[in-house]
């Protein structure tokens, strides 16, 4: 069988970096060749999270390729077929508008409208403290999105954060079979 290269990217949403970069590094564990793209933010913002040095060190040695950090780096993607699924994981509402609006000023955007342009698939993990608010009819836009797929995803702070879902990254690898076989995981909503 013939390896599956995934391109894994990641949005600004620093808390849950730890969260995406452990599936990251569990999905080279089970034999997924990792193409890394960060968005500009994610590339270069030091946070109480972490370094971005240190975060993208890490990630180049989980994946043993350098992070695709630029519009012109992602560009190629879809056009050479480097992936057979783009996992966007964190995807912040304000990446999750841009997809939804076409709109490609990321390397993000970019390697999802490369990837989406082939017709292949894309998986979001969204990490948004506004998606059940202005993010909302965002997420209700891509769903009916031919090849966008949703990691299941739930509140993670209904008390005291009403609006925000958050993916449940540890699902991350059993969706990628379904996502490639043109399946929207479920239950979307947990």
């Amino acid at each position: 069988m013939e390896k599956i290269t995934l391109g894994y990217a990641m949005t600004g949403s620093f808390c849950t970096f730890d969260k995406s970069i452990a599936e990251m590094a569990r999905l080279v564990s089970l034999g997924y060749d990792i193409l890394p793209i960060m968005s500009e933010n994610a590339y270069t913002t030091n946070t109480r999270f972490g370094k971005a040095h240190d975060i993208v060190t890490r990630i180049e040695n989980i994946c043993g390729k350098s992070v695709i950090h630029t519009v012109v780096g992602a560009e190629p993607i879809g056009p050479k077929s480097m992936c057979d699924l783009m996992i966007v994981a964190p995807c912040t509402g304000n990446t999750l508008s841009k997809i939804a609006l076409g709109v490609t000023d990321t390397p993000v955007t970019m390697a999802v409208k490369s990837q989406l342009r082939i017709g292949a698939p894309v998986l979001l993990a969204v990490a948004s403290n506004d998606a059940l608010g202005a993010s909302a009819e965002n997420i209700g836009k891509l769903l009916n999105r031919k090849n966008v797929y949703f990691v299941p995803l739930s509140q993670d702070d209904p008390d005291k954060k009403p609006n925000s879902l958050v993916a449940h990254f540890d699902r991350i690898p059993d969706c990628i079979d379904r996502v490639l076989n043109h399946i929207q995981p479920q239950p979307l909503f947990c």
